[in-house]
């Protein structure tokens, strides 16, 4: 037999949910979080032996961001900087921390101070840290975008299994998922995000797309040129197909206003867009 020796590995709670309300008066707010937080470091005892005096429970982890939820969440990348440098100060073993958010947006409902309605698109943000540096990656998932014209597909190679036709007017739709690292652990988040997200969003109605790579491109540029403090943006974008539905059959026309949106097979673009001189990743992406 051969020998062997234990690898990288991590431990942590995977999605706590987390509601906060914050009350003013009669004017509420939401925090509406999903939360995970992972740990690495000296945990070989717990491996090998069993010996789990190392080991923070992650049920303590999970307690950990409900106590720390009592003060206040505010920004979500402030919260997850708080747990982190939290969770690496707190127990020898641990030397590396990562907690991921993702945040549900509300909107209020007309006047009244109470009543919301779930918003388009979720923010995330994901620190990390080692005990002596610190990283923050921002972002938003499941931002579901569409232009109705605007976007081709066309000159691509064909073989003997290629059926798809070429066109010079489609619908384009994806459903983004974006991630920003950024180059500070102080800044006004909520300006950052916001900014971010609008430059997304305008990025991809602006761009006459011949392809979805082409306009994942535009879109990562557009949110590094608005932020001096952003060094890469991570993207992943599902092309969500709308089929022309042949209406023939019961002797209608159809000048493309009737669609098919199928959920699956679905093409799944992604791509990185960075600043040549971007500092190194260190533990972003961890």
């Amino acid at each position: 037999m051969g020998t062997f020796e234990l690898g990288d590995n991590q431990y942590g709670k995977a999605e706590t949910r987390l509601v906060r309300v914050d009350r003013d008066g009669d004017t509420h707010a939401i925090s509406d979080l999903n939360v995970t937080t992972t740990l690495a470091g000296d945990l070989a005892a717990t491996h090998l032996t069993g010996d789990n005096s190392g080991v923070l429970p992650t049920d303590t982890q999970k307690n950990t961001v409900y106590a720390f939820a009592r003060d206040g969440v505010g920004e979500i990348e402030d919260f997850a900087l708080r747990l982190v440098r939290h969770f690496v100060t707190t127990t020898d073993e641990i030397k590396k921390a990562r907690v991921r958010i993702e945040q549900y947006s509300w909107d209020r409902i007309a006047a009244t101070g109470h009543s919301f309605a779930r918003g388009a698109g979720t923010r995330t943000a994901t620190a990390t840290c080692d005990g002596e540096s610190a990283w923050v990656v921002s972002g938003v998932a499941d931002l579901v975008v569409l232009n109705t014209t605007g976007s081709e597909f066309h000159g691509f190679p064909r073989d003997r299994y290629t059926t798809l036709p070429e066109t010079h007017d489609r619908i384009l739709a994806t459903a983004v998922t974006a991630n920003w690292r950024h180059t500070s652990t102080e800044r006004d988040w909520a300006q950052a995000f916001a900014g971010a997200r609008d430059r997304l969003l305008t990025a991809f109605a602006d761009t006459h797309s011949l392809s979805l790579q082409q306009t994942l491109h535009a879109m990562g540029e557009r949110v590094l040129e608005g932020d001096d403090d952003l060094a890469e943006v991570r993207l992943t974008l599902p092309n969500k197909h709308h089929f022309l539905v042949d209406l023939a059959p019961f002797g209608l026309d159809n000048p493309g206003e009737v669609f098919h949106a199928a959920d699956r097979p679905y093409g799944l673009i992604e791509g990185t867009v960075r600043r040549s001189d971007a500092p190194d990743a260190g533990l972003a992406w961890w």
